[in-house]
């Protein structure tokens, strides 16, 4: 292993070495209290040191990490002190995540390191985000992420890549190619020779790296670093190593040929650069027992410190308060200046005056720049705001949401458009693993509202006319707002924009260009989980949101004999159960239409609370009216079938008459 030390001092190469020991004693350590019975998992790095060591080395303290679970290097070369990662491990309070998550699942906005999530791939997006909002604070920062050869076979890893060549972001894609994927060998894998050529396919300058020598990773490192700040832009690095141990430690490593084994134990980073230093006489025998030493003091001083800490106590209060960021509404109240505007306006022109309110908002999504969207929504945008705050999207939803999230983690708030509903499923691991569940696991808010174009009645068939809220209703962690009127489509997108925490935010396109109301010119906000009484009476509590509500409107309307409390719920999560549990004792029968269909849909769970708290008031059973069990059809009358508008004035008057 040839070494280039090129205008290092001793003392910076001595510096290198402590921080390179300083992870394999601690793995040494791990290693002897697993089989003590001490420590439950460990997915050791060693033998891959110096990517992490070398790579954390040279960004500074200030930009931003993203590593994986065999990155040590990253976090003890950031200088956590081990006491608190000792803790994260055990689940102990003083870690990061109050027990929440294990090993290197958390992020510290105190060191910038952002940890991954067990489908790896999403956090490469995270990575364009982040280096997005460095780029549009111009600050000359680079963002380092980490990942292994077998994730680069998800789509999230091109999808990444794809989107930092085409904007230019300056991010540092790092792979440790250490040689299997748990027990999958690279050539089960990919076929190219290295995976470094992939960069070629995104325009994308690409290195192949011995991520085994320390030095080799400092001065690529060095050079690659000063020049992205001139010229900001993305490098893909394939490092060539070797894990020396199992996937983590009860996978052990008999998959492994030997003579590979014993290839690799020569090249070994630590003992090399050892030798290296000690035949340059850079370092002593007697320095080199003085460093290990006082690290194996530190590590032993410090898990004996997380050995007197109490075990994580269940506090129900604190686990239900920390799924959401906690956030104080301002209401923002209107002039009288209105106008007659159409939903599609409405929503518009809250997104717009959300622009000017917040210079730190992004807008993306396909083809909402110069072409306005599919909608025409963001028409005039870019004229107002710019390319830089408007962006036009590659077709790769995960990528965009998980870029949304490190967007929000870099302080910038964040609005992606699905061109339809339906295309979230593509984007749907990001928005329920990353975005729902990130506060409650290390206090982070994802500041991202998703704007869904959705629903029926367009005749645009399966893949282009679903209604899919209750795919997010069920995820702890996601806000669900539901407007069916231009008023409350611009408050409340207005109110998701300003809340920390993630926000899906459903607009239904039927209602885009039918639906007029009178509408304040100006900015005004309405809070979320308020729903709206639009009709008043005795005789039934009606529950809708959506386009449900204009059916029943329009079914009361043929049927003025019956006097109903009609509720238009706006917002699904969180749900206004005192305005429903409030009606539902009043009219003692209750029906609840929604378009999607009725198995495992919020009118179901609506229903089921119903049951539970006023069951006592009920002269009747509850009633739920959906779409048919199938996808929804292409031609009209197959469509008129499948949604629920004929058959709810059927249902309302059985239930009447029960």
């Amino acid at each position: 292993m040839n070494f280039d030390r090129k205008n290092l001092t001793n003392e910076q190469l001595l510096d290198l070495y402590k921080k390179l020991i300083k992870p394999r004693l601690i793995e040494e350590k791990m290693l002897i209290l697993i089989r003590q019975g001490k420590v439950s998992k460990w997915f050791s790095g060693i033998g891959q040191e110096a990517i992490s060591v070398g790579i954390t080395s040279v960004l500074d303290k200030d930009e931003y990490i993203l590593p994986m679970h065999r990155n040590l290097g990253v976090f003890t070369t950031r200088d956590i002190p081990l006491h608190r990662l000792f803790s994260q491990w055990q689940g102990k309070r003083n870690g990061f995540t109050k027990g929440r998550d294990r090993s290197f699942h958390f992020g510290t906005q105190e060191y910038k390191i952002i940890g991954m999530i067990s489908h790896l791939g999403p956090q490469l997006g995270i990575a364009d985000g982040i280096a997005l909002a460095n780029k549009l604070k111009q600050n000359g920062k680079v963002t380092a992420v980490f990942t292994g050869e077998g994730a680069t076979s998800e789509g999230d890893f091109h999808e990444a890549l794809n989107i930092a060549s085409v904007w230019d972001l300056p991010v540092l894609f790092v792979i440790e190619n250490n040689g299997y994927g748990l027990s999958t060998p690279t050539n089960e894998q990919y076929r190219c020779e290295n995976l470094a050529d992939k960069g070629v396919g995104y325009g994308m300058e690409s290195h192949v790296v011995d991520g085994n020598n320390i030095l080799e990773v400092v001065n690529l490192i060095s050079e690659l670093k000063a020049s992205m700040i001139d010229n900001p832009r993305p490098v893909l690095l394939e490092f060539k190593t070797f894990r020396m141990r199992g996937h983590e430690e009860a996978s052990g490593t008999k998959y492994v040929p030997q003579e590979l084994m014993d290839m690799w134990a020569i090249k070994d980073p630590v003992e090399n650069y050892r030798n290296y230093l000690k035949a340059t006489a850079v370092l002593s025998d007697e320095q080199d027992e003085a460093f290990r030493a006082e690290i194996k003091k530190e590590i032993d001083t410090d898990w004996a410190k997380v050995q007197e800490e109490p075990e994580i106590v269940a506090d129900l209060h604190e686990e239900l308060n920390d799924v959401y960021r906690p956030w104080e509404y301002e209401e923002f109240n209107p002039s009288d200046e209105k106008e007659n505007i159409r939903v599609i306006d409405a929503i518009s022109n809250g997104l717009r005056q959300s622009m000017e309110r917040h210079e730190n908002l992004v807008i993306m999504g396909q083809d909402i720049a110069e072409y306005g969207g599919a909608f025409k929504i963001t028409d005039g945008f870019v004229a107002q705001f710019g390319k830089e705050r408007v962006r036009n999207t590659p077709i790769c939803e995960s990528a965009v949401v998980s870029a949304a999230n490190g967007l929000s983690i870099n302080g910038h708030k964040a609005v992606v458009e699905m061109q339809f509903a339906d295309f979230v499923s593509t984007g749907f691991n990001p928005i329920v693993n990353l975005l729902a569940k990130q506060h409650y696991r290390w206090q982070e808010n994802a500041d991202v509202v998703v704007r869904m174009p959705c629903g029926g009645g367009t005749q645009a068939g399966p893949f282009h006319s679903q209604t899919n809220e209750a795919w997010f209703t069920k995820t702890p962690g996601l806000k669900v707002v539901y407007p069916a009127f231009p008023y409350d489509a611009k408050g409340l997108l207005n109110t998701a924009i300003n809340d920390p925490n993630p926000v899906m935010f459903f607009e239904h396109k039927q209602l885009y260009r039918s639906v007029y109301q009178d509408v304040p010119k100006d900015y005004y906000t309405i809070p979320l989980g308020k729903a709206a009484l639009l009709r008043e009476g005795n005789d039934v509590t009606i529950i809708s949101f959506g386009a449900g509500v204009h059916w029943a409107l329009e079914t009361l309307g043929k049927n003025p004999e019956i006097k109903a409390d009609l509720i238009d719920l706006r917002s699904l999560q969180p749900l206004d159960w005192e305005a429903i549990y409030a009606s539902v004792k009043k009219t003692n029968k209750v029906i609840i239409l929604q378009e999607d269909t009725l198995f495992g849909g919020v009118a179901s769970d609506i229903s089921a609370m119903i049951m539970e708290n006023c069951f006592e008031h009920l002269d009747a059973p509850v009633k739920r009216v959906g779409s048919l069990e199938s996808a929804i059809p292409f031609m009209k009358s197959l469509e008129d079938q499948y949604l629920p508008k004929q058959r709810f004035e059927k249902e309302l008057l059985e239930l009447l008459a029960y």
